[in-house]
């Protein structure tokens, strides 16, 4: 056995081992960072300094962003949304209390994962309107919550029940401008033409919703009446 001699260096360990044993304290890091952010935030909630809860998920239709308030639901961004753009306008818009906060969103959480994993007619959460401007861009988006799953409406007939039977293309631009994707359903309202017309989130999406939901990509499926869509309950505050 060789003695250590002044002036030798220390025999290191292979890099193998060096690797593996970085890679371990990075997990655990990791970890120990995830857990003191989910105590701050529980914390932070329980004395009331949240206003806005939020939270990622992944979907088949991308990576999304859902934010929660009080009230209920308030945002759901597409992944070309940079997150820090929607942080942003809810701390400007809303409030600077915006936190990430699985427990804040848990329940939006599982109805979507219940709906795209084909377990769930409908999405019931509530909705927090404060994103939505008062008028006719509120009273669009209102009727289209209304618009059943399985069902389709066309831009002008959810103009006509938002007050402005010509205003088809203003409830177009309305519903491009949705900041609660899914939830309120804008993917249900097609042109009265045919096909499945744009949609904010990608065309695509529109296409696998209206699937996902018993409609053909050109917009079949039952149609909702406007008798339907006047008495159905409306989510929200």
């Amino acid at each position: 056995m060789r003695l250590q001699q002044r002036g030798d260096e220390p025999q290191r360990p292979p890099k193998s081992q060096r690797k593996e044993s970085t890679v371990r304290r990075t997990a655990e890091l990791d970890d120990l960072s995830r857990r003191a952010a989910v105590e701050f935030a529980g914390r932070a909630r329980r004395a009331g300094l949240v206003d806005v809860g939020y939270t990622t998920m992944d979907t088949p239709v991308g990576r999304l962003l859902v934010a929660t308030t009080r009230n209920g639901l308030v945002r759901l961004a597409f992944p070309e949304e940079p997150e820090d753009v929607v942080l942003e306008e809810l701390a400007a818009t809303l409030s600077p209390r915006v936190i990430a906060s699985p427990n804040m969103t848990d329940g939006v959480r599982r109805q979507l994962d219940a709906y795209f994993d084909g377990r769930g007619r409908g999405l019931r959460t509530r909705v927090d309107w404060a994103l939505t401007p008062p008028g006719f861009f509120r009273k669009v988006l209102e009727v289209t919550a209304r618009i059943p799953f399985g069902s389709v409406s066309t831009y002008g007939q959810v103009a006509k029940l938002a007050g402005s039977p010509r205003a088809a293309r203003a409830a177009g631009n309305a519903l491009h401008e949705n900041p609660i994707p899914i939830v309120v359903p804008c993917h249900r309202v097609v042109p009265s033409s045919g096909g499945i017309g744009q949609y904010g989130g990608r065309e695509w999406r529109k296409a696998f919703l209206l699937r996902l939901e018993g409609a053909t990509a050109q917009g079949g499926g039952n149609t909702a009446s406007e008798a339907s869509l006047a008495r159905a309950p409306n989510h929200g505050r």
